[in-house]
This record gives C-alpha cells, sequence and structure tokens, in this order.
C-alpha cells in the first residue's frame, strides 16, 4: 500500500471524536493530528495518541497533513475558518446552512485555488448524501415532486447553533418530521408542503445561571435558516437532565421523489437513512471526501468543490477495475 493519507481534524466536539473514532475503518488513513482553540492545547484530552496542536500552530503543520477535516459548526465557526485552513490545506466540512453555501462556496474556492488546494464542502449527508440523491432522482425522473424529510433525531448543526447563544450551557434539538406527509407522498400523492408543515422542531436547553430564559428563547424561535421557518417548542431543563437523558445522537431521514412517466405511471423513489450515531455517520462521509480531495490533489486541481462534482469512483477504497466487477 502507499503512503497513508494523513488526516488532520480540527475541533473535537461530536464530529471531531467521529473522525477519530471512525478512521481505522479507513485502511488507507491514519490520523496525523487534532487541532483545538483550547489553551494551552495540551489540556484536550483525546482517545488516541495522535498529537494535539494549537489551532493557531497549524500552518506549522502545512507539509504533515494531506486533507484537514473541518469539524467546526455551520453557525459560528466554519464560515471564516473554512477559508483560513483552505488557504494551507485540502479541506472537507460539512457545512450544512442549505441557504448560505453558494456564498460559502465561493469564499472557499477563492482561499482554496490561492493555496493551490482542493475544499471539499458540505459533504455530509444533508447536506451531501441526499443533495446527491435530489440531483439523481430529479435527472432520472423529470416530471415530479422531490421531498426531503429528517429526523425523528438530533441535528447537530441545529444544536450548535443554540450552543453558541450567550446564556447557553447546553442544548440538543430534535428535528421531527410530519409522518402522515411522507406517507401521503408514499402513496402517489404530491403535496405542496410549505417549511413549516414538514417539521417540527424539539429543543432542549440548558442556560447558566442568571440567563435571561425568554430572551434565549426568542432568538432560538426567531433564528433565520435553522428556527424562524419552523413551529419550534423550547424546554428548559437543567445541564444534569441534559446529559442524562439527550446524550444519544440518532438520526434518519428520507428522500422521496413522487413522479410520472410515460402518460399516467406513478413512480416512487425512496432514499433513507437509520442512524444510531449522526456524527458517526457524517464523520465517515467526511472521511470518504477527504480521499477524493486528496485524490484530486495528486492530480494537481484545486478550488472548492460540492459533492456534485467529485466522480464517485473517487470516493472508494477498492481500485477502479474491482468497483466495475463488484458493483456494476
Amino acid at each position: 500500500m502507499q503512503n497513508k493519507i494523513r488526516i488532520g481534524v480540527c475541533g473535537y466536539g461530536n464530529l471531531g471524536r467521529g473522525v477519530e473514532s471512525e478512521i481505522g475503518k479507513f485502511p488507507d488513513m491514519e490520523l496525523a493530528a487534532v487541532f483545538t482553540r483550547r489553551s494551552p492545547a495540551g489540556s484536550l484530552k483525546i482517545d488516541s495518541d495522535a498529537p494535539v496542536v494549537s489551532a493557531g500552530d497549524a500552518p506549522e503543520w502545512k507539509n504533515k497533513i494531506d486533507v484537514m477535516i473541518l469539524c467546526g459548526g455551520s453557525a459560528h465557526d466554519l464560515p471564516s475558518q473554512g477559508p483560513a485552513f483552505a488557504k494551507d490545506f485540502n479541506t472537507v466540512d460539512s457545512f450544512d446552512t442549505h441557504a448560505n453555501i453558494p456564498e460559502y462556496l465561493n469564499s472557499m474556492d477563492d482561499a482554496a485555488r490561492s493555496g493551490k488546494n482542493v475544499a471539499v464542502i458540505s459533504a455530509g449527508w444533508d447536506p451531501g448524501i441526499f443533495s446527491l440523491m435530489r440531483l439523481y432522482m430529479g435527472a432520472f425522473l423529470p416530471e415530479g415532486e422531490t421531498y426531503s424529510f429528517w429526523g425523528k433525531g438530533v441535528s447537530q448543526g441545529h444544536s450548535g447553533a443554540i450552543r453558541g447563544l450567550e446564556g447557553v450551557a447546553g442544548a440538543v434539538q430534535y428535528s421531527i418530521p410530519n409522518e402522515a406527509a411522507i406517507e401521503s407522498i408514499r402513496k402517489g400523492e404530491r403535496p405542496k408542503l410549505s417549511v413549516r408543515e414538514k417539521h417540527k422542531r424539539l429543543c432542549y436547553v440548558a442556560i447558566e445561571e442568571g440567563a435571561d430564559r425568554d430572551k434565549i428563547e426568542s432568538k432560538i424561535k426567531n433564528m433565520p435558516n435553522y428556527f424562524a421557518e419552523y413551529d419550534t417548542t423550547v424546554n428548559f431543563v437543567s445541564l444534569e437532565e441534559l446529559q442524562r437523558n439527550h446524550a444519544a445522537l440518532p438520526h434518519g431521514g428520507n428522500v422521496l421523489r413522487s413522479a410520472v412517466s410515460g402518460a399516467q405511471n406513478n413512480q416512487l423513489l425512496e432514499f433513507s437513512l437509520r442512524l444510531d450515531s449522526n456524527p458517526e455517520m457524517t464523520s465517515s462521509v467526511l472521511l470518504a471526501f477527504a480521499r477524493a480531495a486528496h485524490r484530486l490533489s495528486q492530480r494537481g486541481e484545486s478550488g472548492a468543490r460540492t459533492v456534485f462534482d467529485i466522480p464517485p469512483a473517487l470516493l472508494s477504497f477498492a481500485p477502479a477495475a474491482d468497483a466495475v466487477r463488484d458493483l456494476m
């Protein structure tokens, strides 16, 4: 085997720990270092033997990391963290603020090209895998409607957005899909559904002593791109209750396309996920796209890419001939 792809992890929350946990299942990769904003960096204890490095010292590792996986949150970290790292490293991230992806793509493209690096953005499972399903389904059956549903499960991005608010000590947010709407689509109906009609948001929030509960609830419910468009319920709980009852991180969802072919033949395509661990699944997807980013960089390519731009064969550890033989 050729030299392993040296992976750096920036951020050691649920997603960073997921990358650390899952990288051993990728035989062509190794964890080179974990980068943290904690001071001192040595105060961060991790589960592997990889060195822990201050994020401020990351440029010194430019020639020791093949791909940096950015594990910061989309609301507060990645808009600045992403371009900063893309100047020095090939990067992969799971930026998931859907409305801001075009703007983020442009900023990452400028940064990655300036450093002659490859930056793969929004490469989780939604955006990411679900994005691909929406594209494929619409391409295969052009006359119809595509629907995406998430949950019931914990959204890392939405939970992180709440945790970033002043006065919040901890938070978990559950996405609750409209099951009746899903069943109607499976029956061949094509309802017109608003964002609010498709999901509800259920939040459990622990606040710091002295924090203004009403102000925090208002900020959550009116947060654009996260909660303002949904019916959102905020439950305030103690930090102990949050840790006791909401520590698991399951998730899942469905992409469905209800379409017509010929004169009146109904066609239904459906892709679904049921996950015991949202961050472990997301981190596994990021690692596969890290492999693709490394291969593109080895070809001399640079700039930002979305999952739409990555040839599927670049994701697989298997040689192309084996994939054709075994999977086609």
